[in-house]
């Protein structure tokens, strides 16, 4: 699917994806599709064998396609669909209204490059813990300035694979008092309330809802919102996204605390910042 070279394992993986049609009938060519998937990999080929093959009817023999990019990063299926949705029918999202109808000389692949732009600088997408990823590199754009994405979204190249999280056998017991205090309201925790930072030698232990409040109230212009975006770790003061923090909690990046240490999160962090 990509060009080559490293292939990213991605876990909890929930994307959408843009298609683009290499067929040379130019009846064809050019034409775009807009997709969700949690497997990028066996969702192109079945695109391109047709519905028999579990492919979609409006790509069904209008290929071969190519799959150029995904966004992914999305807390759950229904955060992706409707994601889905307002990408496929801008004129039809009330978030949306800025972007304007088609030009008529503006082509399709184009069209749905803007719209996208406007959807990662638009409320509530705007706040996702989000990659972009291009997929075939020779049909990379610039995003428009003014409209790039926001700092705390990466911009990614190459092939990625989804992969199950695993699970740790001794987190299934039940949810018992711990011997864990909050560091910030400095009472005791249940187990399945826990929130820890992303440093694998950070001692912070924290309430879901306190560690969610203190980041709230050090960001600026959050006032209505119900989740942080980003703050500082109370305890060793790096930069911690709030998506991160929810995926680290529901089972990812155990591979990687394991086999990268503080120099993973002192990386990708800095990108954030």
């Amino acid at each position: 699917m990509g060009d080559g070279g490293d292939v990213d394992l991605v876990e909890d993986f929930y994307g959408v994806y843009l298609l683009y049609s290499t067929n040379p009938n130019p009846r064809y060519r050019g034409r775009t599709y807009i997709g969700y998937t949690v497997d990028p990999n066996r969702r192109i080929k079945q695109h391109n064998r047709g519905t028999k093959a579990g492919g979609a009817y409006k790509t069904s023999n209008k290929g071969p396609w190519v799959m150029v990019l995904i966004v992914h990063g999305f807390p759950n299926d229904i955060s992706a669909l409707r994601f889905e949705w307002a990408w496929q029918h801008p004129e039809k999202s009330r978030r949306l209204r800025e972007v304007g109808k088609k030009k008529s000389s503006e082509l399709r692949y184009n069209f749905s490059l803007r719209v996208l732009s406007h959807m990662l600088r638009t409320r509530p997408w705007s706040r996702l813990p989000l990659t972009i990823r291009w997929l075939q590199q020779e049909y990379m754009r610039e995003f428009p300035p003014g409209l790039e994405p926001p700092v705390h979204m990466p911009v990614a190249y190459g092939p990625v694979k989804p992969t199950r999280v695993k699970t740790d056998v001794s987190q299934d017991a039940d949810d018992v008092e711990v011997e864990e205090i909050c560091v910030i309201c400095q009472d005791s925790i249940k187990k399945t309330d826990i929130m820890r930072c992303l440093s694998p030698s950070c001692v912070l232990v924290a309430h879901v809802i306190c560690l969610a409040k203190r980041l709230l109230d050090s960001e600026s212009g959050s006032g209505v919102m119900l989740l942080p975006l980003e703050g500082e770790c109370p305890s060793c003061s790096i930069t911690l996204l709030w998506g991160d923090l929810v995926r680290q909690k529901r089972g990812c990046y155990q591979h990687q605390h394991q086999s990268e240490g503080d120099n993973h999160w002192a990386d990708t962090l800095s990108q954030a910042t």
